[in-house]
């Protein structure tokens, strides 16, 4: 165990700073569905590897909030370090609140992912090689994604950090389910929604973590998507940590901080 911790303390101390990210506006002439808050814009921040150093692979970052609000930093701006420095482009997503209008999350993340294969040449990216990346109810968005999303929004691999999958009563995260589908959505709109019932053979990948001890989201939501993903042969690698609890994100004080970014390293380094 020791030098394990050596290995990932020297590894993070190696990590490149990442530079100046880009600003970019992803509606600049309207978004498509008005959530009825002219305050709320969508925007992406893009943070490049060193060209020397660039892989071609990127990673669209939605971070988590209960569709309510959203965790900028240690669910979006903080991971920039981590894939930078292995030649991975970051782009971390502001998507607007649903504010009664369900669609608005998905085609503001639809939107980055188009916006990412757009720029592939000139951010030195690879279009057959874009990622998702989500966190509690940006895991939601980006699991909804990677199971609704089709052409230039596709993904060709997942990543969710303790997400609602779900949409039940009973399995789901309430205030998430409630900000995006209302209190009392039909059911057709929670299947829907339940993107657990969603995967099939052409999903892409999964890198799936969570901890037991989640209070505000069942782990149940990551443990049904992943045997989804098993029953259609999708390759899948699924991380429940004793402890936790849940909104870790990146911090360092998730005492369980060091595997998982050895684990999320070597998994990125599978495919």
């Amino acid at each position: 165990m020791k030098q394990l911790l050596i290995f990932a303390v020297m590894f993070l101390s190696a990590v490149a700073s990442a530079q100046k990210p880009q600003e970019i506006n992803l509606w600049p002439e309207g978004p498509r569905t008005n959530n009825g808050d002219p305050e709320d814009q969508a925007k992406v921040w893009v943070y490049l590897p060193n060209a020397n150093k660039a892989t071609g692979r990127a990673v669209v970052c939605c971070p988590g909030g209960g569709y309510q609000h959203l965790a900028m930093q240690h669910e979006g701006h903080d991971w920039a370090p981590f894939f930078t420095g292995q030649g991975i482009a970051l782009i971390v997503v502001k998507y607007r609140m649903p504010y009664g209008h369900y669609t608005v999350p998905q085609e503001d993340a639809d939107q980055a992912m188009r916006l990412v294969r757009s720029h592939a040449k000139e951010w030195n990216i690879n279009p057959k090689d874009v990622g998702i990346m989500g966190f509690s109810a940006g895991g939601h968005l980006a699991s909804t994604v990677a199971t609704h999303s089709k052409g230039d929004a596709a993904p060709n691999f997942q990543i969710l950090f303790y997400p609602v999958v779900s949409m039940e009563q009973g399995t789901t995260h309430k205030g998430s389910r409630n900000n995006l589908l209302g209190d009392k959505p039909k059911r057709k709109l929670v299947n829907e929604y339940c993107n657990e019932q969603h995967v099939t053979k052409h999903t892409p990948r999964a890198f799936i973590v969570l901890a037991q001890d989640d209070r505000a989201v069942p782990p149940v939501n990551s443990i049904d998507y992943y045997e989804a993903l098993c029953n259609q042969k999708v390759p899948a690698s699924l991380h429940i940590y004793p402890t936790g609890g849940h909104g870790f994100g990146i911090r360092q004080s998730f005492a369980h901080h060091l595997e998982l970014m050895l684990e999320l390293r070597s998994w990125l380094q599978s495919f």
